[in-house]
């Protein structure tokens, strides 16, 4: 069995990440502004930190991928 078809199907996800990452460009810039603001302060960076505004770009992603043609 040949692997081929797989990469095929992960290159038809990957060629929609533009359209979804415009899409969502608010709650990018959101869970951007919120990573750098936990990374600048002397304290570590801590998991679930930036959770919150993490969901809402998944959700905007998940959103976005439906609506985007294949």
């Amino acid at each position: 069995m040949s692997g081929r078809g797989v990469w095929l199907r992960a290159r038809a996800r990957l060629r929609r990440f533009p359209t979804a990452l415009a899409a969502c460009g608010d709650q990018a810039a959101a869970y951007g502004r919120c990573v750098a603001a936990a990374a600048a302060g002397p304290a570590e960076l801590r998991r679930d930190t930036c959770l919150e505004e993490f969901q809402a770009l998944r959700e905007c992603f998940a959103r976005a991928v439906r609506l985007c043609p294949s």
